[in-house]
């Protein structure tokens, strides 16, 4: 564990910093979050962990980044941690998106107003200091997010993402990766090289359409039962469904068929505020009543939702 006590930054780890109190529009269409969820049936047992959310902004604070595709409309701090508490969560672990870039001040905020209730994932630039590492990790970042999905990044060469990984390895941070189902054959050199845990967001983004046996289903559960250091995050469901709320039947086989076959390497998480959201703005309560189904036992849904999550981001610490 990395020990550090300098006072964080109020620019930790930024690329560019656009000026204060800039108004930013959202996107025209943009779907907002729901002002009230509604409660879920399913009680979450003690010590529960969202372990996929995000915060924005607020933009006139913590400006969006120039390069961002996306501009969203803020869902700040407080708002996330009423919804924590609304739908009975004990912690979370907030993740960067791409709309703040490498601008990870929104985030660094969030956690050090969450205290030890929430970990974070960043993301960071080769230009990153020593420094400004071990302020995000006193802050209580504990891994890095590389994103591939070509309409919400840029992605680089694999060498590229190879550096951003020597630049972590003394702070003992995971890898969360962000991609698309058809880009698994294509960076699979790259990701079975990664030295530390990898945790997929949204299983890979799986075909929901497709049979559990289809290719690309069958290679991501190839690559998790083949690499021990794989964990995947069984979230997404309102992206993946095409079958739709409120019980996305067509996503629960797939989440399912992962929570059971690797229950030590499964989290879940809300994606609140579910940023680029076309068809419909999920409500939480519809979400978190899906976790009987993707894990039936209460073993099942201890390890994906208390036991698997502690270990990665706060006993791993």
């Amino acid at each position: 564990m990395v020990q550090n006590h300098h006072v964080l930054s109020p620019a930790t780890s930024m690329e560019a910093q656009p000026p204060m109190n800039v108004t930013f529009e959202p996107d025209a269409g943009w779907l907002v979050y729901l002002a009230n969820p509604r409660k879920p049936a399913y009680a979450l047992p003690s010590g529960a962990v969202d372990a996929h959310c995000h915060v924005f902004g607020p933009g006139d604070v913590f400006p969006y980044a120039p390069e961002r595709k996306y501009t969203p409309v803020d869902a700040p701090k407080d708002k996330l941690f009423a919804l924590r508490d609304f739908l009975g969560f004990e912690r979370q672990v907030i993740v960067q998106a791409t709309c703040h870039g490498a601008d990870n001040r929104a985030l660094v905020d969030a956690l050090r107003a969450a205290g030890d209730r929430a970990r974070g994932v960043a993301t960071i630039r080769p230009s990153v200091s020593r420094d400004e590492l071990a302020q995000m990790h006193e802050a209580g970042v504990r891994g890095v997010r590389f994103n591939f999905v070509r309409r919400l990044a840029d992605p680089k060469p694999d060498d590229y993402y190879r550096g951003l990984v020597g630049l972590i390895a003394e702070f003992g941070w995971h890898i969360v990766i962000y991609f698309e189902a058809a880009d698994l054959a294509e960076r699979c050199d790259l990701f079975t090289s990664l030295p530390t845990t990898i945790v997929v967001d949204h299983m890979g983004r799986p075909d929901v359409t497709q049979p559990l046996d289809g290719a690309d289903f069958e290679l991501f559960q190839k690559f998790m039962g083949t690499r021990e250091n794989v964990w995947a995050k069984l979230s997404g469901a309102e992206r993946l469904s095409k079958s739709g709320p409120p019980g996305y039947d067509d996503f629960i086989p797939f989440a399912r068929h992962i929570a059971q076959a690797f229950p030590d390497r499964v989290i879940w998480g809300t994606d609140w505020p579910h940023p680029n959201m076309k068809s419909h703005m999920p409500d939480e309560g519809d979400l978190v009543d899906l976790l009987p189904r993707i894990a039936p036992s209460e073993q099942l849904q201890r390890k994906l939702l208390v036991d698997n999550p502690m270990r990665l981001y706060w006993e791993a610490s």
